[in-house]
């Protein structure tokens, strides 16, 4: 296909030139080929050039990015390279507008570092973001396949000299930055939920104890969050903001209990003076002595309770009569106070009717199944009937529902049933806090899923695991680098209204383009699409200039 030019001779005796669209096609009968005309431009003289122009445009939406500026280009300029732009200029956008720039060079005056350590820490950040890869990969990421603003290659040393740099910091960083993204976004602290997860390391053996410490860092806890309780791991805990904004991490050996765990967290926080605090915790944080921790200084808790616990208070709560109401979609919601005391607990009730049907449908399917198994059982020997009645409470549900009779028969203990089903879509709350209404906690505790969202956007969009390294400080510095990644696509995705992963495949479209002429070399992007100038203005970060590097003319000097 090709721009084809006739010529033609007017009444006037003037020449005349028309423009066609052409595609040259073999003609089988004829053993030649022949010109076809897709379309008629008209006469040049006369021709709409800016029709021209938009028909160019529309067919470079088709090309890859960066070729359609090839198509274009002069021919005294030769193409030499594309790389994608639009994420990492986004995310440096959203890094400045933080101040991260500003914190890191402030915090780096009077060491002895490199002045480019802060460009090396937002290389690594937007790493996770854009292509997680490891610290070795992601030099030649930069200095081969990206286009990180202000940062044309990278070295591995200049990546591990960062991160060390870095967990030296990591406490004066993170008051800096939480308060940055306060003032950024008008945050609201009254709630603060905090989950932990656990990362594990394909390892064959865990990490010698240091000094001080009966085990290492890499350790093995017997319980992973992962489902690998073979593997050595670290424990790793989240703080977020009621609207999923990530202020703090923590990364903790394998095996600290969560006593420990909590008194860490809440005195690293009591130090930022963020006033009235209610923590929400997972059942997992639920004892007393974590829960009067939490109080310290003023301080709240929203916690979840197990509700087939041997707790009496939660047994009380949930025997206590009461009518539900209705405080969100499907959920309801009743308060139990069990006593008047100045440091009384309440208790909240929760119960959503759907899924109330579904663990009714989900239990009776369990007993049929239960049934089934024991069905005949009553005929076998005892030694074969003791077998298959530990074979069946090797799960959980069957233990619960299985029950064996004085005469050694296995019989549904009907009485389970039907405790169990009083249980049906509810869920346990215990607060502290004496001037929540019960609809706000539990609406605060469902915001919880929050840190579910930040543990699942880790571990995959950002590819927590595998860690690559194996010292302690190293492996503190990836989780401090992922949590820094986390707050960027979290501000991103707050202000455009859309997953990262949707942005990010818009963005990375945005391309650099770098052409060799006889006078240097010209950086140039690709044009922006409609959507990719809509993220940048929800954004509040400015388009990336059209021409990045120009070449200068060489100046004749007279003698």
């Amino acid at each position: 296909m090709y721009l084809r030019t006739t010529t033609r001779r007017a009444a006037d005796g003037t020449l005349v030139r028309y423009l066609q669209l052409a595609h040259n096609e073999w003609d089988p009968a004829a053993h030649r080929s022949k010109v076809r005309v897709l379309y008629h431009f008209g006469r040049e003289d006369t021709l709409d050039r800016d029709a021209i122009r938009r028909l160019i445009g529309s067919l470079s939406r088709a090309l890859p990015p960066g070729e359609a500026l090839v198509a274009a280009a002069p021919p005294e300029l030769r193409f030499a390279e594309s790389r994608p732009l639009g994420g990492a200029w986004a995310l440096d956008g959203l890094w400045r507008k933080l101040g991260l720039h500003e914190i890191l060079a402030r915090l780096l005056r009077g060491r002895r570092l490199d002045p480019a350590a802060e460009r090396v820490l937002f290389a690594l950040v937007a790493n996770r973001a854009l292509g997680p890869l490891s610290k070795l990969s992601c030099a030649a990421w930069v200095s081969e396949l990206a286009a990180i603003p202000g940062l044309d290659a990278l070295t591995d040393d200049q990546c591990y000299r960062a991160m060390d740099w870095l967990l030296q910091i990591e406490a004066e960083l993170a008051e800096q930055v939480y308060w940055a993204t306060a003032t950024l976004l008008n945050l609201e602290v009254d709630l603060l939920f905090f989950d932990t997860t656990s990362t594990y390391f394909e390892s064959d053996q865990a990490d010698p104890p240091s000094a001080g410490a009966s085990k290492g860092f890499r350790t093995y806890n017997g319980h992973s969050k992962d489902h690998r309780p073979d593997l050595p791991q670290v424990v790793i805990g989240l703080a977020v903001t009621r609207t999923g904004i990530p202020i703090r991490v923590w990364t903790f050996p394998g095996n600290t209990a969560d006593m420990a765990l909590i008194r860490q967290v809440k005195d690293d926080l009591l130090a930022w003076k963020l006033g009235r605090v209610v923590w929400v915790t997972d059942r997992g944080f639920a004892s007393a002595e974590n829960r009067r921790y939490l109080q310290r200084a003023g301080g709240h808790y929203i916690s979840g309770e197990k509700l087939r616990s041997d707790s009496a208070e939660a047994g009380a709560a949930l025997a206590r009569q009461g009518r539900y109401h209705v405080v969100a979609g499907n959920l309801e919601v009743k308060e139990v106070v069990l006593d008047e005391g100045t440091m009384r607990d309440r208790f909240v009730v929760c119960r959503n009717p759907t899924e109330a049907t579904r663990d009714a449908a989900i239990r009776e399917r369990l007993v049929g199944q239960l049934e089934a198994a024991i069905a005949g059982s009553d005929d076998l020997a005892p030694a074969a009937r003791a077998k298959l009645a530990c074979d069946l409470r090797g799960t959980p549900t069957n233990r619960r529902f299985l029950r064996t009779t004085g005469a050694g028969l296995l019989r549904i203990d009907r009485a389970a049933v039907t405790a169990d089903a009083h249980l049906d879509g509810k869920f346990l709350l215990r607060t502290s806090d004496p001037t929540l209404s019960a609809a706000d906690v539990a609406t605060g505790y469902k915001q919880l899923l929050e840190v579910e969202r930040g543990w699942r956007d880790m571990k995959t969009t950002l590819d927590l695991r595998p860690v690559y390294h194996r010292k302690e400080q190293r492996i503190r510095a990836h989780v401090l680098l992922c949590w820094l990644s986390l707050l960027l696509i979290r501000l991103a995705e707050q202000a455009a209204g859309d997953t990262w992963r949707n942005l990010r495949f818009e963005l990375e479209k945005c391309h650099l383009v770098r052409f060799a002429g006889s006078t240097g070399d010209v950086l140039q992007r690709t044009e922006l699409t409609t959507r990719q100038a809509a993220i940048f203005r929800a954004l509040g970060v400015p388009e990336p200039p059209r021409y990045a590097e120009l070449p200068t003319p060489a100046v004749a000097v007279s003698a």
